[in-house]
């Protein structure tokens, strides 16, 4: 449950990062920015896997680059069901996704489970 916690606050600093330098996409409160984060890790485990086995043919012909596709509409997905979250059209929703996946990228590196017992040795 703590991971879950520490990637969903990692996933809310990708998103608030998303909406400073990502014009058009805006999230109302801090509020709502933890539960999109939130909400953005459920969807993740549940949707995103369905969406990633569906869309497998052109995932391996784009040799994963589909993935931005993918994750965008989660992201898009998420707003969609989100009073205090807008993303108005497909490009901004793939830049935030791309910045959302960075940041978390290198925030799951950082802080990921068991490291500091790794790093002992």
């Amino acid at each position: 449950m703590t991971a879950f916690i520490v990637r969903a606050l990692i996933a809310a600093l990708g998103l608030w990062l998303a909406t400073e330098w990502v014009s058009g996409i805006r999230i109302d409160s801090p509020a709502m920015l933890i539960l999109t984060a939130l909400l953005l890790g459920i969807v993740n485990a549940i949707v995103r896997p369905i969406a990633v086995i569906l869309t497998l043919p052109i995932t391996l012909v784009t040799l994963g680059l589909f993935l931005l596709v993918v994750n965008a509409a989660m992201l898009s997905l998420v707003a969609a069901l989100l009073p205090g979250v807008a993303i108005p059209w497909f490009w901004p929703a793939f830049w935030a996704a791309l910045i959302v996946s960075v940041v978390s990228f290198v925030g799951n590196a950082m802080f990921r489970p068991g490291r500091a017992l790794r790093d002992k040795d």
